[in-house]
């Protein structure tokens, strides 16, 4: 008898251990963006304050999910002579709070600043001194800040979606403002998305510190666009509303054949190009290979699809897939979004639903 307590307390001991290890790192599996709340949104007071709760975070929680990624931006977190929105801060450090006693992870990102907009004309981060003092100087201030969160629990996001005309532009800036970081956070994982958009296919091109185990390689994925951004407003082929196709070849030239020739111009790859779980792997293996070489995890840290009713079928196809993937692929991911905005993404609608449960079940299967 007491050979085999000795021996249950040793099994016990070697389980706590293990399970203490995994505790005390930043591990990511499945998470959704809070967007469209420090972020995007001209929203400011009791609406932003009851954008996000407590009863949100335990949902989510309840839910299945282990993470959440929080957008802000520079004009939300800072007033224009640098000093801090105090119930911007407050609004967040009750969150992170909140992740915490319901054990999901968070992770900051800095989304949009004022001199970088992913969809702007112009973007004087990558042309103006100023402008990208600027940008190290909202990472000085939120280090002092989010320091004392545990590592385990709180990572940041360098910046959302960078978008350079040359490659290098954005890697000197990455170089920069990791190191504003590591001057007094040495642990604090570092999440680091590649030049245009994010995009996988540019992963290739990214410059990243050596020997740092605390980095995460950081992709979004949304194609094929003209299925998941159906009909958004801000795209080329907003006005396009006939079928789309998932998985095969998203329109054919049949299907767009009637259309405008401004129209067709635009559709461009979608008529010859198939989607499909293969191509999801290929694209995928592309920032894989990058993470592999420098030995630091990847992530995709946007993906998503619009809700409409003439691509839904489809729509749940293209996220149950995906989904599919991520898993063989052993790929963390955080879904856009979790509260359905301007945008149209979303899993629950508006402030109290409803929820979409087969948008759920493909997330979380």
């Amino acid at each position: 008898m007491k050979r085999l307590l000795l021996l249950f307390l040793a099994v016990a001991a070697v389980f706590s251990c293990a399970q203490k290890e995994s505790d005390d790192k930043f591990v990511l599996s499945k998470g959704v963006n809070i967007a469209h709340w420090l972020s995007q949104s001209e929203a400011r007071g009791e609406f932003r304050e009851q954008y996000f709760t407590e009863n949100d975070v335990r949902q989510i929680a309840q839910w299945g999910f282990d993470h959440v990624r929080i957008p802000i931006d520079e004009e939300q977190m800072f007033l224009e002579d640098g000093t801090k929105d105090e119930e911007a801060f407050r609004l967040l450090h009750k969150a992170l709070e909140l992740c915490g006693k319901y054990n999901l992870r968070a992770i900051v990102d800095l989304h949009i600043l004022r001199s970088h907009h992913f969809n702007a004309a112009y973007k004087p981060l990558f042309t103006e001194k100023a402008a990208q003092e600027a940008f190290f100087e909202c990472w000085r201030k939120l280090s002092a800040e989010l320091k004392d969160y545990s590592t385990s629990m709180v990572a940041y996001e360098l910046m959302n979606e960078p978008v350079a005309d040359d490659h290098e532009d954005w890697n000197k800036l990455v170089k920069e403002a990791y190191s504003v970081i590591r001057e007094n956070e040495k642990d604090r994982v570092i999440v680091i998305g590649s030049n245009m958009w994010q995009s996988y296919s540019t992963a290739q091109y990214l410059a990243l510190p050596e020997g740092d185990p605390n980095i995460i390689l950081s992709f979004h994925y949304y194609e094929p666009m003209i299925l998941t951004h159906y009909q958004a407003s801000w795209t080329e082929y907003k006005d396009y509303g006939g079928e789309v196709n998932y998985p095969g070849q998203t329109v054919t030239e049949e299907q767009i054949g009637s259309r405008p020739a401004v129209e067709q111009a635009a559709f461009g790859r979608w008529t010859s190009e198939k989607y499909d779980k293969e191509r999801f792997v290929r694209d995928f293996t592309m920032a894989v290979e990058v993470a592999e070489r420098y030995g630091i995890p990847v992530y995709c840290g946007e993906y998503g699809c619009l809700s409409d009713e003439v691509n839904d079928q489809q729509r749940y196809g293209w996220l149950t897939d995906i989904n599919d993937v991520f898993d063989e692929m052993g790929i963390a991911r955080t879904v856009w979004c979790y509260r359905e905005g301007e945008d149209g993404f979303g899993v629950l609608s508006g402030l109290t639903g409803p929820v979409d449960e087969q948008m759920l079940e493909a997330l979380l299967k």
